[in-house]
């Protein structure tokens, strides 16, 4: 993996972390509000779940392998 590409990668994880933490605000907020919409909820966790995959995935491609 060359510098550009690894720079790129730590830029989209830093981007997705900051989403991520940003939807789970979002997520706190509507859970205590009175009039809470389940479906947006759903689609919020959904959407969070999905950044979660994705921050994994690019954190596995950063760190190289080592066979044991």
């Amino acid at each position: 993996m060359n510098d550009d590409s690894e720079h790129a990668l730590f830029a989209e994880l830093s981007r997705l972390r900051q989403e991520h933490r940003d939807l789970d605000a979002a997520i706190e907020a509507l859970q205590h509000s009175a009039a809470s919409d389940v479906l947006q909820l759903q689609r919020l966790k959904k959407r969070k779940l999905q950044l979660r995959d994705r921050i994994t995935f690019i954190e596995d491609q950063i760190t190289p392998d080592i066979i044991a």
